[in-house]
């Protein structure tokens, strides 16, 4: 009876370990600046070409290129610097100005120092951040952690896992790791959430609190807002003039105009896609 069990426990042990997660492990880290982290294997897969827009071509964000650009220059220069909240309108190049700006630093450093490396983490792994941190703290590098499109709808265990490792603990977080995160929204939460706290706690004013202080986590916030016409019209000016496209630019504004109609927007992501249509159109 024994000898026939036994056979059946080892497959149901091995079945088991199959479906438990490695165990976390980086050791590619020397094969790219871009990573994904992956909560799938507990490690980085590497990203050889990065998407992303020139610093130069990034139109109406003098004041948050400049504020970005510094504090990145100042964390690869083993200086103080910040975790940083981007956030605001939509398609107004949040996300474009992370990855541009760790291009540009990497760019303006080369001779100077090891370039700092970028890491995703998704929105959906955001739980497993302390297990990542605590791994990239062993490393001799700098890094830039990212999360894109960052918002809660409940407070779960990712809000407090993030709350946590952004400045608290015994052990707070390792001197070579920033945390870059773009949002929609300026304290991550849903407004109907903050109004339900105010309506609903036995004390209004200590319940939003909690619910704003993981924005103030982020020791530096850089607002992006709408798009008006003239602004829309520099970026599509800029990336035309970029990729050397001949056409007029009074047909080059009407064309372009016209697409933001039907897209019933106006952005910089907007325009972007306008001049993707349109470099193909003129076969560039």
């Amino acid at each position: 009876m024994t000898t026939d069990i036994l056979p059946l426990l080892e497959r149901i042990a091995t079945a088991l370990e199959q479906l438990s997660p490695p165990k976390p492990y980086i050791d590619n880290i020397e094969q790219a600046n871009a990573f994904i982290w992956t909560t799938q294997k507990n490690t980085l897969i590497p990203v050889n070409e990065v998407a992303f827009v020139q610093f130069n071509l990034l139109q109406g964000l003098d004041y948050q290129k400049e504020l970005l650009f510094n504090n990145t220059l100042h964390f690869a220069k083993g200086l103080p610097a910040n975790n940083v909240m981007l956030w605001g309108a939509r398609g107004m190049g949040k996300s474009s100005l992370i990855k541009s700006v760790h291009q540009e630093v990497n760019q303006s450093t080369k001779d100077q120092h090891n370039p700092v490396k970028i890491i995703e983490i998704p929105r959906d792994d955001i739980h497993s951040l302390p297990i990542l941190l605590q791994l990239l703290k062993e490393l001799p590098h700098r890094f830039i952690v990212f999360s894109d499109d960052l918002s809660f709808e409940k407070e779960d265990r990712d809000y407090k896992a993030l709350k946590s490792v952004l400045d608290g603990g015994i052990a707070g977080r390792p001197t070579n790791v920033l945390f870059y995160a773009t949002s929609n929204r300026r304290h991550l939460m849903p407004r109907d959430m903050i109004e339900n706290e105010v309506n609903s706690a036995i004390n209004p004013a200590e319940a939003v609190e909690e619910k704003v202080s993981l924005s103030d986590r982020f020791g530096l916030w850089i607002g992006f807002h709408n798009c008006n016409k003239d602004l829309y019209d520099n970026i599509i000016r800029a990336y035309a003039k970029e990729r050397n496209l001949n056409i007029s630019d009074e047909e080059l504004i009407a064309q372009g105009n016209e697409w933001s109609v039907t897209r019933g927007s106006r952005n910089g992501r907007v325009a972007w896609q306008f001049i993707e249509d349109l470099t193909a159109k003129l076969g560039k």
